[in-house]
C-alpha cells in the first residue's frame, strides 16, 4: 500500500470487460507528511471511493488483493484506490487533508 495524490483520470473507448463502468485514475505516490512526489505515476481503479483530481488516497498495489476487493477471480488488475485519506498520523505526526 502507498499514499498517492490523484493527478488525473483516463478515458478509454475500449476496455477489458472487468473494467467496464469503473473509473480509471492516475495516481502519483507521495510522502504522506510532506506531500512530495516519491514515485512514478500509475493507473489505478477507483473502487467506490469517489476520488477526484487533487485528493490524497490510499492505494493498494497487489493484484490478488485487488481482485478480492472487486470480487473477481482473475483479470487485468494490479492497483486499486482503497479510499480517500482525511487524516494521516504516525510517530507523533499528524496531517489533515480535508
Amino acid at each position: 500500500m502507498f499514499v498517492a495524490r490523484v493527478v488525473g483520470n483516463v478515458w478509454a473507448t475500449r476496455k477489458h470487460p472487468l473494467l467496464e463502468g469503473r473509473k480509471l485514475m492516475l495516481v502519483e505516490p507521495v510522502d504522506g507528511f510532506t506531500g512530495k512526489p516519491c514515485g512514478e505515476t500509475q493507473l489505478a481503479i477507483d473502487h467506490a471511493s469517489g476520488s477526484g483530481r487533487g485528493d490524497t488516497v490510499l492505494v493498494l498495489d497487489e493484484g490478488s488483493s485487488c481482485r478480492q476487493i472487486l470480487g473477481v477471480g482473475s483479470g487485468p488488475v494490479r492497483t486499486i484506490i482503497a479510499g480517500v485519506i482525511d487524516t494521516l498520523g504516525g510517530s507523533g505526526k499528524f496531517r489533515k487533508f480535508h
